[in-house]
């Protein structure tokens, strides 16, 4: 793969620990109804294995409502920060395109991870969310960088692979949080990878 001018990141269960936030809002889902902890973790499992949103197919199977996201329970990855840091080290330009709830700057602040990144594209401040190319397309003009001179770094096929891949980015996907388990057998990334240090072999 030739390296890359840009590399954008999705945020959840790619730069950001996302485990101790869905445990939350699992444990908040079936409060008060039939449903237990492990019942709905299994659904949830289950479709994420398909390549599904596996919180809301799991919410809709058993009737439940969503609860709401807690922010205050996502935590980086123990190398995020090294890994950012040794990426700028080399000359790349680093980006975000996630989908968030308000705030994504001062979160990033707070992580120790905002100092790294020249354009934030969060789907709460744009106004439009993954996997809405409007999106992408929005980092791009603002990084003045033209797709093929872009990668795309995230955790789900549908909602970073696909649409930077229709767009000419380039895409490396890692397994990591619930979507790992979904393994088709014709990988649509360009490169797949088992952890966000890897990516130092790639770039």
């Amino acid at each position: 793969m030739q390296n890359p001018e840009w590399l954008f990141f999705d945020l959840g269960s790619t730069l950001i620990d996302e485990t101790a936030a869905y445990t939350c809002r699992i444990r908040e889902t079936v409060d008060g109804s039939p449903v237990t902890v492990p019942a709905f973790e299994a659904a949830f499992k289950d479709f994420s294995a398909q390549g599904l949103d596996g919180y809301a197919a799991a919410i809709a199977l058993f009737g439940l409502s969503k609860a709401p996201w807690r922010s205050e329970e996502e935590f980086p990855y123990a190398d995020a920060e090294a890994v950012l840091r040794a990426l700028r080290r080399r000359g790349y330009r680093l980006g975000v395109i996630a989908n968030q709830q308000p705030g994504t700057e001062q979160r990033l602040l707070e992580w120790n991870l905002l100092q790294f990144f020249d354009v934030i594209a969060a789907s709460a401040e744009v106004g439009a969310a993954k996997p809405d190319p409007g999106l992408f397309l929005w980092a791009l003009r603002h990084a003045d960088c033209a797709p093929q001179n872009a990668a795309m770094i995230g955790d789900r096929i549908d909602n970073d692979i696909l649409p930077a891949k229709a767009l000419g980015m380039k895409t490396v996907r890692i397994l990591s949080g619930p979507s790992a388990a979904y393994r088709p057998a014709d990988d649509p990334a360009d490169r797949t990878i088992s952890s966000l240090s890897d990516l130092l072999l790639l770039f």
